[in-house]
């Protein structure tokens, strides 16, 4: 295990946590932004933030057509500071012109995790508008499964597991940042 203060490394572009929900993009995010002493920014509490009102809200109010279009100008605008982390919703990376504002601004990385990790961690969460349906393990299943070959576009994939603490997964991250020289330098 990597030494838990912070981290020797000068972070260069800004990391992309991608992935489904539940996945650990926020907890793993902001463990990797402390360790590397850098900002943790997170798209989806940005766009509430500027509409004053919450994702879901915004999901029943204008619609996931609004949402998404939102969630891009607000990845841009996070994009175009320096280099931190950011954690982005689910849905973010799918649109392929987030994809290549990230290719070009910063580097992702897929926290990939199976459907019962995920259904474990989001099943008693009321915050998430795409799984108010009458089977929502169903709707998350299908969720993943149209989703998963799109996330696998990301710079670096690292697999979750259910017996892994945050502290694990964010080791597992720098690690795979590590070869990357654009991302990570020493300091």
């Amino acid at each position: 295990m990597l030494d838990a203060a912070v981290l020797p490394f000068k972070l260069k572009k800004t990391v992309v946590m991608v992935g489904m929900m539940g996945a650990g993009k926020t907890a793993i995010g902001t463990a990797l932004a402390r360790r590397l002493d850098v900002p943790f920014l997170d798209s989806d509490t940005e766009i509430e933030r500027a509409a004053n009102l919450t994702i879901a809200e915004i999901f029943e109010r204008n619609g996931e057509d609004f949402f998404r279009a939102r969630e891009t100008q607000v990845i841009a605008r996070l994009l175009d500071g320096s280099a931190s982390i950011l954690s982005t919703g689910g849905g973010a990376f799918l649109r392929g012109e987030n994809r290549q504002m990230i290719s070009q601004n910063g580097v992702s990385v897929w926290l990939s995790a199976d459907l019962e990790l995920l259904w474990q961690r989001v099943r008693h969460k009321t915050t998430r508008p795409l799984l108010h349906t009458a089977n929502p393990k169903e709707t998350l299943a299908s969720i993943q499964k149209d989703r998963d070959p799109v996330y696998g576009l990301a710079d670096l994939t690292v697999k979750a597991d259910a017996e892994y603490s945050i502290e694990d997964m964010t080791d597992r991250v720098i690690a795979s940042l590590l070869t990357r020289p654009d991302v990570l330098e020493n300091a």
